[in-house]
């Protein structure tokens, strides 16, 4: 049946993958991956050899939608998987999803693991929304400027952030905004995983006084006065 599926996968622990996921997983005609050999190592744990793993990679996913919007005219079912979370969210997936929409055949969820809530979900701040923002730009000046925007909203909202530019998020929040409360989340749900709370000050000093910072951060920045008090 022509359906594409778009999967959610663990975003580090294989165990957060939900019994429908395999399934689907294991009875697609093709699984599109973001990149097939973090993919093979999923479908290994789980016993899962599907006919045909193809990539869908951000570079080239406009080229491989046209590609699966075919094989979906052939009758084909097609199951995508970004690397860890929820395609579409800070990974590829949107455009094969228009695609494929746009195309007439249907694209059916197959929620799961993401960062984004599983913080939100423990942070304990108030406030009954947040604001996603993903990935700021990796240039200074935009980090920034996007940032004193994101502050003027006295909302919470949630970032992710390379180990290499971490601080740097820290330092400009420490300027622009350290009253307001961070929590962050480094390697969540992997063996190591971690999460430090405080301001923006605190927790630079923390991460500061380490040597070499590994894994990704997603970074929530707590609701400010007038948000909390409304």
């Amino acid at each position: 049946m022509s359906i594409l599926y778009i999967v959610a996968t663990p975003i580090g622990n294989l165990e957060d993958i939900t019994y429908r996921a395999v399934r689907i997983l294991g009875e697609a005609d093709v699984v599109a991956a973001e990149d097939t050999r973090q993919t093979r190592k999923l479908l290994d744990r789980y016993g899962i050899s599907p006919p045909s793993l193809i990539s869908c990679r951000a570079r080239n996913e406009e080229m491989s939608a046209k590609g699966i919007v075919k094989l979906l005219n052939e009758g084909r079912s097609v199951a995508y998987v970004s690397d860890a979370g929820t395609p579409g969210v800070s990974d590829p997936g949107s455009r094969l999803a228009g695609a494929v929409r746009e195309a007439g055949f249907p694209v059916v969820p197959l929620p799961g693991a993401s960062a984004v809530t599983a913080l939100v979900s423990i942070a304990g701040l108030p406030g009954k929304g947040f604001h996603f923002e993903g990935f700021l730009s990796p240039k200074g000046g935009r980090r920034r400027s996007r940032l004193k925007e994101l502050l003027e909203y006295e909302s919470t909202f949630v970032l992710y952030e390379s180990p290499y530019r971490i601080l740097k998020l820290l330092q400009d929040l420490q300027d622009l905004a350290g009253e307001r409360k961070i929590l962050i989340g480094r390697e969540i749900t992997k063996k190591f995983e971690e999460f430090l709370s405080g301001s923006a000050q605190e927790v630079l000093a923390v991460l500061s006084a380490r040597g070499t910072l590994k894994g990704e951060f997603a970074v929530l920045i707590g609701a400010g006065k007038t948000e909390t008090n409304t």
